[in-house]
């Protein structure tokens, strides 16, 4: 019997992914997966030295105080619990930061590139030896983290090849989503998405019976991609609400529908709406969707165990 556990958009955030780490030991698994938008969103300044000494930040509205090293060091730890990048620097430099979108921009690149080899260097720690890793990114993830992905000696990136996962089951992946109100790097027209999940399956020449098929993007019209309606697009999108409750509507890819209903995989490992931590079926192929709650430092997953004859069992955690 193997299992695997599967988790997704953990955004950057600490907690998260410690806790994902955690999770080869504490549930025995045999395969570690997180798939899509692993890294973070903004960086909080941790401003100083102040006038009178002290280190200053704001999160969440608030004004948090360091008075000392250590506590700069448990006031970074906060922040990156709370899903965001950190960094010391000085109001004399945050004021050139404001005058200059593009030294923003390069800072962003730089903490998070940083982050996220930290991130990966705890794996050799944390994870048994004897555990595959897979981590793939998402539409909300920068292409620049690809070659560190690519590079990790302790993982498998999987988007874009043919992965013998276990027994004689094999996994096609892909990152990309259908057009989201946030113009993320990797988003395409839902026809364009279909042509990227055709071109994967094309790679693969098995049974499809015996296909997993990682797509970041859900399939339309399951329960896997229900969202919140919203009016707007970017920074100013907001929830359409009815009688005080959001409208809720499908937002998946009818180009992956379209494809679990023809190929019928054995498999379909979703993310990217957070709030439809579910699984339901396309035919008799099972699909699944852990959802996110990373600003709330909640690891959401799905435990699959597979035998040699297919899926033996699935669930659902948190913690």
């Amino acid at each position: 019997m193997v299992r695997l556990f599967f988790a997704t958009d953990s955004h950057g955030s600490e907690q998260v992914w410690r806790k994902w780490l955690s999770a080869a030991t504490y549930y025995k698994v045999d395969i570690l997966m997180l798939s899509g938008d692993i890294t973070g969103k903004a960086i909080v300044p941790i401003v100083g030295p102040q006038s009178d000494g002290t280190y200053v930040a704001t999160i969440f509205g608030r004004k948090h105080i360091a008075h000392n090293e250590e506590e700069i060091r448990k006031l970074e730890e906060f922040i990156r619990f709370s899903g965001y990048y950190t960094m010391v620097c000085t109001p004399d430099e945050v004021e050139e930061l404001k005058k200059s979108p593009k030294k923003v921009d390069e800072l962003f690149d730089k903490v998070m590139i940083e982050n996220l080899k930290r991130w990966l260097n705890m794996i050799p720690e944390k994870v048994p030896k004897d555990v595959d890793v897979y981590i793939m990114p998402g539409n909300d993830d920068k292409f620049i983290i690809d070659p560190v992905l690519n590079e990790c000696e302790w993982i498998t990136q999987p988007a874009g090849k043919v992965v013998n996962l276990c027994y004689d089951f094999y996994m096609i992946s892909c990152e990309w989503t259908n057009p989201t109100p946030w113009n993320t790097p990797r988003e395409c027209s839902d026809k364009e998405l279909g042509k990227k999940i055709w071109a994967q399956y094309d790679k693969y020449d098995g049974d499809p019976s015996k296909l997993i098929c990682n797509f970041h993007c859900p399939p339309y019209n399951t329960r896997l991609d229900l969202a919140p309606k919203l009016r707007g697009t970017g920074a100013s999108a907001q929830p359409v609400y009815v009688m005080g409750k959001p409208v809720m509507v499908h937002v998946g890819s009818k180009s992956i529908r379209k494809f679990m209903e023809e190929v019928q995989p054995m498999l379909g490992l979703h993310g990217h709406i957070h709030e439809s931590y579910a699984y339901d079926f396309i035919k008799k192929t099972l699909v699944v969707n852990p959802g996110s709650e990373y600003t709330e430092g909640i690891l959401r997953a799905y435990i699959i165990e597979l035998s040699k004859d297919g899926i033996e069992k699935y669930m659902k955690i948190e913690g």
